[in-house]
């Protein structure tokens, strides 16, 4: 039987933003969780020089696994070997790896709920079952040990992230080692989503290997180093997992794209650059924050990291959907509605990207100031 997927609404709403932008329409793009700045210089040069001087071809960079290996070193002080690293087309064929190669049909994978829409859909692809978690406010919209060891019967895995989308909550460092205690302790293979890594506002993210090196972590270009449309991503996987990971990914996607692996090797020389980019988006969620209770948003995520706000609309709809659609039609911002995230409450929220201008988020908070405020109340 095919697995039956719901929509990723976000892309039905970028497709309307599109269409009034074509109209002649100011349109604020803050439905995607992808920056608005580019790769750094350093990589768009190499790239140049790699298109005048090669032809390129299936090919996964050696150099680039060692890069990696050195920064997981560097930046957390785990010893990873290069090997471990698959290199992919993104963290989403990462994900379908790390899941379809270790494994089966039928097998039971928890998240939490709010989550990616990713998570949910992927795993009903590979018909496999996921157990959702409701994870409110009270626990910073994020999984905790205790819920993991609450679960009957032990699922076989879970996906956890930190920063999250789409609420950008971080796991502490102390309830991130209890949760690998419960895991390990209950036979839960942990795949932990690290994507957003390197973009924190309160505190670093730690890596899930400090934790439990058995792990399995997926990853990404896209964010941190601003690079989502080159497409280029790892799975880093234990040592006895790689060649069966690999031969998956040797079959399923051949290799990542050969010039983005030239490119990303060339970001790392770019941190500073990068890090630049990180003082753009707290000035907009210092923004952003300050203006939530004037437009009657007051329950919100704590966006400890990534660059979502996540706001409960409750007390205005039910219909988050509907209510996204309106929005961009009156406002020209163009948002990404809960239930995406959310199955059973996201119609209560609403998700908006930080990751633009601070021009554009000042003039999007001079647009929703008025629109909001005219908003009926739910009786």
């Amino acid at each position: 039987m095919k697995a039956e997927l719901e929509p990723f609404h976000a892309i039905a709403i970028s497709k309307q933003a599109h269409a009034l932008k074509a109209e002649g329409r100011s349109i604020i793009h803050m439905e995607f969780g992808q920056p608005s700045t580019g790769a750094p210089q350093a990589a768009i040069a190499r790239a140049h020089a790699v298109l005048d001087a090669e032809s390129m071809g299936y090919w996964e960079s050696a150099p680039l696994k060692q890069r990696l290996a050195q920064f997981y070193d560097e930046r957390y002080g785990v010893t990873v070997h290069a090997d471990q690293f698959i290199l992919t087309c993104g963290a989403s064929p990462a994900l379908v790896l790390a899941l379809s190669s270790m494994f089966s049909p039928g097998d039971r994978i928890a998240m939490a709920r709010p989550g990616y829409v990713a998570y949910r859909n992927t795993l009903k692809a590979l018909h496999m079952e996921p157990v959702e978690i409701a994870c409110g406010a009270d626990v910073g919209f994020q999984l905790t040990a205790a819920a993991l060891a609450a679960i009957e019967p032990a699922p076989h895995a879970v996906i956890i992230a930190s920063p999250a989308n789409p609420t950008g909550t971080l796991i502490k460092a102390k309830e991130l080692q209890a949760i690998a205690e419960v895991c390990r302790a209950r036979g839960i293979r942990i795949i932990s989503d690290e994507i957003y890594h390197g973009l924190s506002y309160v505190e670093p993210a730690q890596t899930i290997l400090a934790y439990e090196p058995q792990a399995l972590v997926v990853s990404s270009f896209s964010k941190y180093f601003s690079m989502a449309g080159w497409r280029l991503g790892w799975l880093l996987a234990p040592p006895e997992h790689v060649d069966r990971a690999q031969a998956y990914c040797g079959n399923l996607f051949l290799t990542a794209p050969s010039l983005s692996q030239h490119a990303g090797l060339a970001a790392f020389d770019a941190l500073d650059e990068l890090d630049g980019h990180i003082n753009v988006y707290r000035e907009n969620r210092r923004l952003l924050l300050a203006a939530l209770p004037e437009l009657g948003l007051t329950t919100v995520a704590p966006p400890d990291g990534a660059f979502y706000i996540y706001a409960s609309i409750a007390h205005l709809t039910d219909d988050s959907l509907a209510f996204c659609k309106r929005l961009l039609q009156d406002t020209g911002i163009a948002s990404a509605p809960g239930i995406d995230f959310d199955p059973v409450d996201g119609k209560y929220f609403i998700r908006f990207s930080f990751a633009v201008s601070t021009a554009e988020i000042a003039e999007a908070i001079r647009r929703l100031k008025p629109w909001f405020a005219a908003q009926p109340r739910k009786d």
